[in-house]
């Protein structure tokens, strides 16, 4: 979604700014005509930077689409049909980028983005973040998090930010690590799977669109003839089918009230 949005307006200038937002009408003038200096995600956040003008510094459009928000990318002059209410909207030479339906958005300088309580209280993000296995490895380590289970702490955003309910389960199964497993439990090298599992299947779902099998597997799932969605995932809502590694069934649990998927040999408790 944000490599869409940086496409359509990034290193452009904004010939014109929508908020529906009465607290920000007064600010479409001040920013129409600056430049859109980059796009990027800080979790599940949206972050548009706008050059500085004159004695005016730059500033930063802050929002989040929790569940309901959706942006529309469009060329100039073409609008989406939809029942939505529009919410923001920046519009250049060639592209509009249109954010519909949110109401968490905010407009602040770029150096006061970590007073927001969303940025204040994420964890490190492997995606958008310059990290590396060291960093991750060391989050996991930390005593403030060593008492909690895995099946839980990983969809904890301010433990490790970006893992949502499917990359919980895959990377849990590619570290062969059991669901109630605690990072204090975890020996050094289960601490440096974990860790190695986070990055690789993070950049993985995110360079295939959500697809964390091996592309090797998935090349050969495909010419068996199984459709996409069936090959997407190792144990994710793959209840009852043959484990890859092992043909053990996969098995289903609710872990903090999400289902979770995991193989009961390459995971053991």
């Amino acid at each position: 979604m944000v490599d869409d949005i940086a496409k359509a307006v990034a290193n452009r200038d904004a010939q014109r700014v929508f908020f529906a937002f009465e607290r920000f009408k007064g600010f479409e003038a001040a920013l129409a005509g600056r430049r859109v200096t980059g796009v990027s995600a800080r979790g599940k956040a949206v972050l548009i930077y706008f050059a500085a003008r004159g004695d005016d510094g730059p500033w930063c459009v802050y929002s989040h689409n929790q569940l309901y928000g959706k942006w529309r990318i469009t060329k100039a002059g073409t609008e989406p049909k939809t029942r939505r209410q529009l919410r923001f909207a920046i519009f250049t030479k060639d592209k509009t980028a249109r954010l519909y339906s949110a109401s968490d958005i905010r407009l602040v300088r770029p150096d006061d983005l970590a007073r927001i309580g969303y940025i204040d209280k994420l964890g490190p993000d492997p995606l958008n973040e310059d990290l590396t296995r060291a960093d991750i490895r060391a989050r996991i380590a930390e005593t403030t998090f060593a008492k909690r289970g895995l099946g839980g702490l990983l969809l904890n955003q301010g433990f490790i930010a970006g893992i949502g309910n499917y990359l919980r389960s895959e990377i849990l199964f590619v570290a062969g690590i059991a669901a109630k497993t605690r990072p204090a439990d975890l020996s050094d090298t289960q601490q440096d799977r974990l860790a190695d599992a986070v990055v690789t299947l993070i950049w993985r779902a995110y360079e295939l669109k959500g697809v964390t099998n091996t592309p090797e597997r998935v090349a050969a799932l495909k010419k068996q003839g199984m459709r996409h969605g069936a090959r997407r995932h190792m144990v994710f809502a793959r209840a009852g089918k043959a484990c890859y590694e092992c043909a053990t069934p996969i098995e289903k649990i609710d872990v903090a009230s999400r289902r979770l998927y995991y193989c009961p040999t390459c995971q053991p408790a």
